[in-house]
């Protein structure tokens, strides 16, 4: 945001201005058809969940542990019984031209299926009765009901009913079952291991400071406002700033940054930062769940809980195979049995019909995608809220940035200082405009503030603030009316702007009010980042305009857009009037991304296609954005739209992998080909679906590598 739209006091003012210039001549105004889609935005709720409490964020982690044991044991121990139930099976004996049988040898194959059958086939067993409970048939029905005909058939043929067991089937069917779940299990924790490594992050003790003494107190017990002791090469326990020393911190597990960055004395430092080579003292900000690292967890989770567009079709494209695969399953036996068949071929050819039908890769398919791609993204300072804002990410066509901190370093340095009143001396014009940039974080504030502290000037106390919205802010200081305003705000009051007030078309210039009338004015110089170029080459390369629209003078506006070959820009824009461009851009059939600072952009964040919030350190929270950026690189940006492109992909991938294998392999498992002499029986069918979802997972594994690393 330019011009001081960033003071937290000011409130949105929704009265139309004119003051938007768009340079026009710049514009490509070829219109792609890319359909206008109604945007919902995810509710993102707040929580409790506390990022350094690992009783929290551990639990659901070691649930899954639990679970992908349980598995385990019961693979070994199905596996175990399947060995001598293969053995004595009459079947398996046949076909390899051997006979091996034991007194009671059916009992015994009985005795030991049953063990199978409740002990291994339980997790399905379960899963059906859950399924049947909310009305919702799923891969757990399919399952069940396989392993369940298999049995109770099998067990009729021990106690009277003519027919051959196939016992053998249910325990190969089942063990192969519980080791496709337990692959895919660890797979999926595989993908939530960048999640656990950030809740990880955090130090078990603090060094509190007290007096002249340090004590070593758990985490929980820290407090905000608490001075800690941060040594060589130890993790940072909580945000907070330093009030001694200087040290540089790796925070790349956090913002994804590789370089370590610099921090010194009235620097943020994050927690779960790790220190460099000296002694920090810092003052804690925020613990617990208020906590930066702990925002991030908390958005992460939310982000992979979150159903996106992709996984409802999913559930659906599951739910319907279900269906089908019932029908095909009991037509296939009714159509074997009209031909004249044996009733154990024709459920068999069922039971194997059922098996490949089974819509497990299909229910993997996505959700462990979208757990990559969002732990993945966080771990390279990209915190995905709404998921389908994120995969439609794809469709940008038009994007809007912001210019101060984000195409430009943000670090504005001051240039020159004029007086344009003999009254006011430069030095005065300065510390009067300093004291109400004291309190702001704003670019253009810390410029004027780094100066004056350069300069040895006191900065004098502010009374009855006031910020101006979009165009400066107001005090008054010393008995005078101070006011720093943007060039609009003198247009808007009829004040004339020196001519000599703008030497450089790089420079942004605030102008200084006293008592009504203009004193001086400060310009400001803020270079454009080396990345934003290299950004704006891939966004071209992706056939997306870029265009820029900010609070700055047209001449600045102009320079910047020039340098860097912009699609066009908006000079001297209110934030309301954000909100007008992006309408514009949508009217034109533009799918359209707005970058801001995620507070006075709000409103143009929650109307944009694709709202992205850039900005570092604690202040994560965007509520209207859809994806927030922890850096305020448009480096950044190319990435997010080149992974979220990647993940869409994958995702495509893995649907047409899930279906078109259950499209090939259910005709053969139902006897298509029984002509020919192929028949898919119901164990080597077990065995393709427990392939195809390990395919689905690895597929999905290889999306790490898709991002662009810093």
């Amino acid at each position: 945001m330019e011009n001081h739209e960033h003071h937290k006091h000011e409130k949105m003012n929704h009265d139309k201005t004119d003051h938007s210039k768009m340079d026009h001549s710049k514009m490509d105004h070829s219109k792609r058809k890319h359909k206008k889609e109604d945007h919902s935005k995810m509710n993102h709720k707040g929580g409790g969940h506390s990022g350094h409490n690992p009783g929290h964020g551990q639990m659901g982690h070691d649930h899954h542990k639990m679970m992908i044991a349980d598995f385990r044991k019961r693979f070994w121990v199905t596996l175990v019984l399947t060995i001598p139930i293969l053995f004595f099976s009459p079947m398996i004996q046949d076909f390899f031209g051997y006979e091996f049988l034991l007194p009671g040898n059916p009992y015994i194959l009985f005795a030991l299926s049953t063990v199978v059958y409740f002990y291994g086939g339980w997790p399905f067993l379960k899963g059906f009765w859950s399924e049947v409970k909310k009305g919702a048939p799923g891969m757990m029905t399919l399952i069940s009901m396989a392993i369940s005909v298999a049995y109770f058939y099998s067990t009729a043929t021990v106690f009277g009913l003519r027919g051959e067991d196939f016992f053998w089937e249910l325990s190969t069917l089942i063990a192969i079952m519980l080791l496709g779940h337990w692959i895919e299990m660890k797979s999926v924790l595989g993908a939530s291991k960048a999640l656990q490594l950030l809740v990880s992050m955090m130090p078990a003790e603090a060094h509190r400071v007290k007096g002249d003494t340090i004590e070593d107190i758990p985490l929980k017990d820290l407090l905000k406002d608490d001075v800690i002791l941060v040594k060589p090469g130890e993790k940072v326990p909580a945000d907070g700033i330093i009030v001694d020393g200087s040290s540089y911190l790796n925070e790349s597990m956090l913002t994804g940054e590789s370089k370590p960055v610099k921090k010194d004395e009235g620097d943020k430092v994050i927690g779960g930062s790790v220190n460099g080579n000296s002694t920090l003292k810092v003052k804690v900000e925020h613990t617990g769940k208020d906590s930066y690292l702990n925002k991030v967890i908390k958005m992460v989770e939310e982000a992979q809980k979150t159903k996106s567009k992709m996984q409802n079709l999913s559930d659906r494209a599951a739910k319907w195979l279900t269906y089908i695969a019932l029908a095909i399953g009991f037509g296939t036996l009714a159509v074997w049995l009209i031909l004249g068949f044996p009733f154990v071929y024709a459920l068999e050819r069922m039971v194997t019909v059922m098996v490949i039908a089974c819509p497990h890769a299909l229910g993997l398919a996505i959700p462990l995608v979208v757990a990559i791609s969002t732990a993945v993204s966080a771990q390279n300072g990209l915190l995905i809220r709404n998921r389908t804002a994120f995969e439609e990410s794809r469709k940008i066509s038009a994007l809007l940035f912001d210019k101060t901190g984000t195409l430009t370093k943000g670090d504005f340095g001051v240039t020159r200082i004029e007086s344009v009143n003999e009254t006011y001396s430069t030095e005065e014009i300065l510390r009067l405009s300093s004291a109400l940039e004291q309190s702001s974080e704003h670019p253009i504030a810390v410029g004027i503030i780094k100066k004056v502290k350069e300069d040895n000037i006191t900065i004098p106390k502010p009374e009855n603030f006031n910020a101006i919205t979009g165009k400066g802010v107001e005090a008054n200081v010393e008995g005078k009316q101070v006011k720093v305003v943007s060039p609009g705000y003198l247009r808007d009051e009829k004040i004339d702007i020196p001519k000599d007030a703008y030497s450089d078309a790089a420079e942004t210039v605030v102008f200084v009010l006293i008592d009504g009338k203009l004193a001086g004015y400060i310009a400001l110089a803020d270079e454009i980042r080396p990345e934003s170029a290299e950004a704006i080459k891939i966004f071209k390369k992706n056939n997306i305009k870029v265009l820029m629209a900010t609070g700055d003078n047209e001449k600045t506006a102009k320079a910047v857009s020039d340098k860097l070959g912009l699609d066009g820009y908006y000079a001297e824009v209110l934030p309301h009037q954000k909100v007008e461009i992006v309408e514009e851009l949508q009217g034109k059939e533009e799918f359209v991304a707005m970058t801001g600072d995620g507070v006075n952009d709000a409103p143009a964040l929650a109307k944009a296609n694709v709202g992205i919030a850039v900005g570092s350190g604690t202040d994560v929270a965007a509520e209207t954005a859809d994806i927030i950026l922890v850096n305020s690189n448009p480096q950044d940006i190319a990435n997010l739209i080149l992974f979220g492109k990647a993940t869409y992909n994958k995702m495509i991938q893995n649907l047409i992998w899930a279906t078109g294998y259950n499209v090939v392999a259910i005709p053969l498992a139902a006897g298509v080909l029984y002509s020919s002499g192929f028949v898919l029986g119901p164990a080597v069918g077990a065995v393709f679906m427990s392939l195809s979802t390990i395919i689905v997972a690895i597929n999905a594994q290889l999306l790490k590598r898709k991002i662009g690393k810093k």
